[in-house]
This record gives structure tokens, C-alpha cells and sequence, in this order.
């Protein structure tokens, strides 16, 4: 079983809900070493000085800020120390808001907070209110020195702590020219607009996340796989190169393309309908 966080607290007014935090992501990426060519043996990275071009000690080494090109101020560890957040392992809420005030750019990465044993009736209380309420919790945390803006919100049988991002680290739509205005401005037409509408209905379905999967990196799997079942022998395959795309005109019928793309949906659900399988006659009559 996964290892928790930290053990502290959900602090909201003056109720504390003891609490174990998890992760609440996997990594799955797939992680590759580099090695020399000749001899596939790991290249080591080493700590060197950009002007005597010597190995440096971790000892002699310090942290400094770049003021300006080739300019620095050392900072002292013991200051970095002093202005470092202090660890207090508790989910500081300041803020209850409601669920759909916040955009999906502020969310950062999920925890799953875990009632402590025999504390579990403050754990319900705060995640069914939530609930309740449509209701999330605002406020800041602690995580391995580093303090961040955190969104508390129930998931099922669940607290989840969402980590934020705060507004300055995020790039407003206002820095880019978008087009503003109402669709006609663009020569987006009535008939245009029921027919995208028609196409979004047509696609939507329920949202069912196992369905999706990492293509790419399954492949890469299946392809690492077959290499280490041959002991690295034999010839890469090389992956074929990408098409060049044609130089396409500004002046789309989007008209046709709705339509096209509507009257594929049509098809392949006739297509599902008529590949289904039938029932024989005496099943239809024991079915009557």
C-alpha cells in the first residue's frame, strides 16, 4: 500500500478533521538513461566549474540569484531556511466557494485525504456539506517545504485536495489577440451554428475515463518489451516520417464539413445496428 505524505489535519474554523495524505496521481512515464554509443555504459553528470572547467565539491557549492546577466547574489542557507514556509502539516482552509467559480487552469495536481482511524464522523460531516452545499474549500498547505494554494472538494466516497496554481503564475487570455464579438463578426452563420451543435450532440456520450488510454505509450512499452525479450539484438525500427501537410485556404465551408461529418455519425450507427446479432425465431418467442 502507497506510503502517505504526512499525518496532520483539515483546519476549518475552529474544527480540526485528522487526516493522512496521499497522492493521488501515478507515474507512469518511461524513464531512459543516456549511454555512451560505444560501449552503452551510463554518462555521469558531474558538477564543473563554467570557467577552470574543474569538478566542484558539494560542499563548496552555494545558491545565488542572477540579478542580471553574469551578475549574482549569494544567498546564505540559513536565510533560505528562515524564509522557507513553516511545516505545519495542516490544510489551512480560509475560504468555502462555490465548485464552478474556479477554472480548470488553477488545478494543478490531486492528493486523496484518508480520515485517521476513529475519526472518521468529521470527515463525512465535511465531505457530505460539500456535497451538499456544491461547495469547495479554499486555502494553503505545506508540502515538502513548499507552501501552495490547495482546493478541497468531495469525489465520491472521497476528499480530494486539489494543488493550485497561484493567479500570477498563470498567463492571462487578455496577453493574446482572440477573436472577440459575436459569431456573425466572423461570418459564423445561424445554419453553421445548429449544425456544430447538432455534430457536438451527435458525439456526446457519458464520460467514461477507462475507455481512454496512452497510445503512444503503450506502443512504446510493447516495443521496449520485445527489445529486452531479444537481449538488445536487432535492428530498431525506424518510425515513418510524417507526412508534409498540404498548404490549405483560409476559406473553409464549414457547412459541408458539419454535414459530412454528421452523416458519418449517421452511417456508423447504422453500421453498429446492422452488425448486431439477431436473435433466432425461438428466441424471440421465448423472449415474447
Amino acid at each position: 500500500m502507497a506510503r502517505p505524505i504526512w499525518n496532520g489535519s483539515i483546519s476549518f474554523g475552529l474544527l480540526n478533521v485528522p487526516v493522512q495524505i496521499f497522492s493521488g496521481e501515478r507515474t507512469v512515464d518511461l524513464h531512459f538513461r543516456m549511454l555512451d554509443s560505444r560501449n552503452h555504459k551510463p554518462i555521469r553528470y558531474e558538477r564543473v566549474n563554467a570557467e577552470t572547467g574543474e569538478e566542484v565539491a558539494w560542499k563548496d557549492i552555494v545558491k545565488a540569484f542572477e540579478y542580471k546577466k553574469g551578475s549574482y547574489v549569494v544567498i546564505p542557507e540559513d536565510e533560505l531556511r528562515a524564509a522557507a514556509p513553516e511545516a505545519t502539516e495542516t490544510v489551512a482552509i480560509e475560504v468555502f466557494v462555490e465548485r464552478d467559480a474556479i477554472s480548470p487552469t488553477y488545478f494543478e495536481k490531486p492528493y486523496i485525504l484518508v480520515p485517521a482511524r476513529k475519526m472518521e464522523k468529521g470527515y463525512v460531516l465535511l465531505r457530505e456539506t460539500l456535497k451538499k452545499t456544491g461547495r469547495i474549500g479554499i486555502g494553503k498547505v505545506v508540502i515538502r517545504t513548499r507552501q501552495y494554494l490547495c482546493a478541497l472538494m468531495p469525489q465520491e466516497d472521497a476528499l480530494v485536495l486539489n494543488l493550485m496554481r497561484f493567479p500570477q503564475e498563470l498567463v492571462s487570455p487578455e496577453e493574446f489577440t482572440l477573436p472577440a464579438g459575436k459569431p456573425a463578426s466572423y461570418k459564423v452563420s445561424p445554419r453553421e451554428l445548429e449544425m456544430a451543435a447538432k455534430l457536438i450532440e451527435s458525439m456526446s456520450a457519458d464520460w467514461k475515463p477507462a475507455e481512454f488510454r496512452d497510445d503512444f505509450r503503450d506502443k512504446l512499452h510493447k516495443f521496449i518489451a520485445q527489445r529486452v525479450a531479444k537481449k538488445g539484438g536487432g535492428k530498431a525500427v525506424e518510425a515513418e516520417p510524417e507526412p508534409h501537410p498540404k498548404a490549405s485556404s483560409n476559406v473553409v465551408d464549414f457547412v459541408a464539413l458539419l454535414k459530412k461529418s454528421l452523416d458519418a455519425k449517421g452511417k456508423s450507427g447504422d453500421d453498429k445496428a446492422r452488425a448486431a446479432p439477431r436473435r433466432s425465431a425461438g428466441a424471440r418467442r421465448r423472449a415474447g
